[in-house]
């Protein structure tokens, strides 16, 4: 048998569905719906874009993200320890005219 949506009401008597793999275990489920036909655009949708959709790891974007910001912070760190220019010569004695 191979994987199915399931259409069914909730506790508050909204649609919902679940998606079950071939051995009967849920492997996702949707949110609530109004009607049922509502209910079915939703898993249309996704049997649309899912083929094409991309996976996102968030928890690795946020550790991207964070080196980033670190790395960030530790530039202008650095800069902000660095004397500012005066536009006044270091070391040199002015010439005599």
């Amino acid at each position: 048998m191979p994987a199915k949506f399931e259409v069914y009401k909730d506790k508050k008597g909204e649609f919902r569905f679940r998606l079950k793999a071939a051995n009967g275990e849920t492997i996702a489920t949707g949110e609530s719906y109004p009607d049922k036909a509502a209910c079915k655009k939703g898993i249309a949708s996704i049997k649309k874009s899912a083929p094409i959709a991309e996976i996102v790891d968030e928890e690795a974007e946020k550790k991207a993200a964070e080196k980033k910001a670190a790395v960030k912070t530790t530039a202008k760190a650095k800069t902000a320890a660095k004397p500012k220019a005066t536009g006044k010569p270091r070391g040199r004695k002015p010439k005599a005219v």
